[in-house]
C-alpha cells in the first residue's frame, strides 16, 4: 500500500505564469458552472471549513479577471460577493463558542460549520481565513468591484479583525499557522485603510506577533519554532506557517518575519529526508500539505539556499483545495493567490553547509532529533524510523532490554567531509540500568549512495545488540510505499529482522496495514484530529526492528556494532577495528576513520579523521 498523503515533490509542479493561468482557467469554468442564482460558490457537499470558501473562490475569480479580463467574471464576482456579505457574515454569538472575551459584541465572524451551535470551536480559524479571503478581494477589486460593495467588504474585514483580536482570546487553539495567518490578515487590512486608521492595525498586528507568537516559540533540534497545536512542529501545518511568514515579510518588510522564517526553513531542511519523506507532529503525523506550502518553501528555500521543494506534497491538493469529489473548494484560496503573485523561483540545489541535526549526501540522509539520535534514516530508497523495545525508542545498543541512546550530559558532534565522503561523529554519555556511565560513539559515513554506521561503547556483559531501525517505507516512483523489508542492509555481526510477538496497537508490526499515523492516533489520549500522534507514538511498546549483533574482532574493552545500508549486494563488508594512540580506527571497503577517545581535544570536542 502507498502512503496516502506523501506523493511527488512540490518543486515538480509547474509554476510558470502559463501554468498558473491554466489553473485559474479551470477554477473559472468550475465556478461559473457551480454559481447558484443566489451567488453561492460553495462546493455543494461541503460541511466543515465552509464559512469562507465561497469568498475564496470569488477571490480566485478576481485574480483571474485581473490577469485575463474574462468578460464573464465581473457579474460572477458581484453576485458571489453579495452572497457572502448577505448570507455568510454572522454577528450574533454562536451558541457554545467557548473562547469569547466579549459577549454580544455584534462584530462579524465566519463559521466553521454553518448550523448554529454545531462545532463552534472552529470559528476562530474560519474567521482568520475569511479575513484573508476578504483582503485579497480588496487587493484585486480595482475596476471590478463597485464602491458600495467594496466599502461594505472593507467594513466586514475590519469587523473580522476586531472579533479576532478583541471579542475572542487570541489563538485559542495554540496553532501557529492560524495565529500567523491572523497577523498577516491585519497587515494586509492595514494597507486598505487610510493611514491614520491603518497604522494602529499594523502596529497591533506586529505587537501580537512579537508578544503572542515570537515570544512563545518552542525549541526543537536547536531551533526556536512557532508552536503548532501545542507542539514544536507539525509536518503538515509547519510549512503552512512558513508560507504565512513569507507573506508577512513580503507585505511588511519587517525583519522579524524573515529571521523567524529562516530559522523554521533551516529546521525543515534538517529534518526532511533527501527524498522528501517526513513524519511527526502534534496533529497530523504523516499528512503533508501541498499548494499551501509552496510559497513558504519556495520563498525561504531561496533565502537559505536549499532545495526545500523536495518536500513531498499531497498532490490531490496540488493547486488548490478540493472536496472529496475533486471539485475546487475555495479553502485556503489566498495561498494560491500569493504564490501566483510571488515571483521567487525554486532553489533546487542542496545546501552544502554541515548541519548538526542532519547528515545528507546524494540519495542518503539521516535526520536526528534533539538528542542527535536518528529519527529517519534514508538509504537505497528505503526509510527507517526509530524502532521500539520495552517502551524505549531510538537507534543504539540494547543490553538486557535497555536501550542506550538517551544522553546523560552534553552531546558532542563533529562533521567531516572529504572529496567523496560526508561523515558525522556523535558522542554522548549514557547510563544503563547498572548506573555505569559509558561513552557512546556513533559514526555515520556516506558516499551519497551507501550509509555506514559504526557504534562503539565500553564493553557489555551478556548479549547486546544494536537497535538499527524500523523499515517503514520505500520509494515507488513518485509515490512512497509501505514496506516491512530492509533495503540492502548488511552487518558485520549477525543481522536479523524481528517483529513483535504480542498483539495490540502498542506493538507495531510493519507487515500489517496499520500506518504509523493511524497507530499513533490510536495510542493518543484524545480523538483523532485532536490527539497528539507524537505523544501517542511514544506509548509504543515494541515494533518491527533490525537487530545487529556486535562485530567480531572488536578491541578489548569495547563493544562495536557496524551496519551498512545500501550499496552493492556483493560488496564485501568485513570492517576491521583497531585501538591506536589516536583512538579507534575503523577500516571498511570504502574508507578509514579514526574516532578519537572520549576526552576529545583540549575543549572536550570529539576528534574524527576520515580518509577515503
Amino acid at each position: 500500500m502507498h502512503l496516502t498523503h506523501q506523493r511527488g515533490p512540490l518543486h515538480d509542479l509547474p509554476d510558470s505564469p502559463e501554468a498558473y493561468d491554466a489553473v485559474l482557467a479551470d477554477v473559472v469554468e468550475q465556478a461559473l458552472a457551480r454559481l447558484t442564482p443566489e451567488g453561492n460558490l460553495e462546493h455543494p457537499d461541503s460541511v466543515d471549513d465552509i464559512g469562507d470558501t465561497s469568498l475564496g473562490i470569488t477571490s480566485l475569480l478576481a485574480l483571474a479577471w485581473q490577469r485575463g479580463k474574462d468578460p464573464r467574471l465581473p457579474e460572477a464576482v458581484h453576485r458571489s460577493l453579495a452572497f457572502h456579505l448577505r448570507e455568510r457574515v454572522y454577528t450574533e454569538d454562536n451558541p457554545g463558542y467557548p473562547n469569547l472575551r466579549v459577549r454580544n459584541s455584534g462584530l462579524p465572524y465566519a463559521r466553521y460549520t454553518l448550523a448554529t451551535g454545531a462545532h463552534p470551536i472552529g470559528d476562530w480559524p474560519s474567521t482568520v481565513w475569511a479575513l484573508l479571503q476578504a483582503v485579497n478581494v480588496l487587493d484585486l477589486a480595482d475596476g471590478l468591484v463597485d464602491d458600495t460593495q467594496r466599502a461594505r467588504l472593507l467594513e466586514v474585514a475590519r469587523g473580522y479583525w476586531r472579533w479576532l483580536t478583541e471579542a475572542t482570546f487570541f489563538n485559542p487553539q495554540e496553532a501557529g499557522n492560524q495565529a500567523i495567518g491572523c497577523v498577516v490578515g491585519g497587515l494586509m487590512l492595514a494597507r486598505q485603510l487610510p493611514p491614520p486608521e491603518g497604522e494602529p492595525v499594523r502596529a497591533r498586528a506586529l505587537e501580537l506577533y512579537t508578544d503572542k507568537i515570537h515570544a512563545h516559540r518552542v525549541r526543537d533540534r536547536g531551533a526556536l519554532l512557532p508552536p503548532e497545536h501545542g507542539g514544536a512542529y507539525d509536518n503538515n501545518y509547519g510549512p503552512i506557517s512558513l508560507s504565512f511568514l513569507a507573506q508577512a515579510h513580503r507585505i511588511s518588510g519587517e525583519e522579524i518575519f524573515a529571521e523567524d522564517g529562516d530559522a523554521l526553513a533551516r529546521y525543515i531542511d534538517a529534518r526532511l529526508t533527501g527524498g522528501g519523506f517526513d513524519n511527526g507532529g502534534p496533529r497530523y503525523s504523516e499528512q503533508h500539505s501541498a499548494f499551501e506550502s509552496v510559497l513558504g518553501l519556495r520563498y525561504f528555500g531561496a533565502r537559505i539556499g536549499s532545495d526545500l521543494g523536495r518536500y513531498r506534497c499531497d498532490s490531490r491538493w496540488a493547486r488548490h483545495a478540493v472536496n472529496a469529489g475533486g471539485g475546487v473548494d475555495g479553502h485556503f484560496a489566498w495561498m494560491l493567490i500569493w504564490q501566483i503573485q510571488d515571483t521567487t523561483r525554486w532553489h533546487r540545489e542542496p545546501s552544502e553547509a554541515p548541519v548538526r541535526h542532519q547528515l545528507r549526501a546524494g540519495t542518503v540522509s539521516v535526520a536526528f532529533d534533539s538528542h542527535v539520535t536518528p529519527t529517519v534514516v534514508e538509504a537505497a530508497g528505503t526509510y527507517y524510523l526509530p524502532a521500539a523495545v520495552n517502551r524505549q525508542h531510538g537507534h543504539g545498543p540494547v543490553t538486557e532490554g535497555f536501550l542506550l541512546c538517551r544522553p546523560m550530559g552534553e552531546v558532542r558532534v563533529r562533521d567531516v567531509r572529504t572529496a567523496a565522503l560526508a561523515a558525522k561523529l556523535v558522542t554522548k554519555p549514557v547510563v544503563g540500568r547498572d548506573h555505569v556511565l559509558r561513552h557512546l560513539r556513533s559514526l555515520y559515513v556516506t558516499d551519497g549512495t551507501t550509509l555506514w554506521v559504526t557504534v562503539a561503547v565500553e564493553h557489555f556483559d551478556g548479549t547486546p545488540y544494536l537497535l538499527a531501525g524500523l523499515p517503514y517505507a520505500t520509494d515507488d516512483g513518485d509515490r512512497i510505499r509501505r514496506t516491512a523489508q530492509p533495503g540492502d542492509v548488511v552487518s558485520a555481526g549477525p543481522l536479523r529482522l524481528t517483529h513483535p510477538q504480542s498483539a495490540g496497537v502498542e506493538h507495531f508490526d510493519a507487515r500489517s496495514d496499520m500506518s504509523q499515523e493511524r497507530a499513533a492516533f490510536a495510542l493518543a489520549a484524545d480523538p483523532r484530529g485532536y490527539g497528539n500522534p507524537d505523544e501517542g507514538w511514544r506509548h509504543l511498546v515494541s515494533s518491527t526492528a533490525l537487530e545487529a549483533d556486535p562485530a567480531p574482532g572488536a578491541p578489548e574493552g569495547l563493544s562495536v556494532f557496524a551496519v551498512r545500508y545500501g550499496g552493492a549486494d556483493d560488496a564485501e563488508f568485513t570492517p576491521v577495528f583497531e585501538t591506536t594512540p589516536e583512538g579507534l580506527r575503523v577500516r571498511t571497503e570504502a574508507f578509514t576513520a579514526v574516532i578519537g577517545d572520549a576526552a576529545g581535544d583540549a575543549h572536550g570536542e570529539p576528534e574524527l579523521t576520515l580518509l577515503d
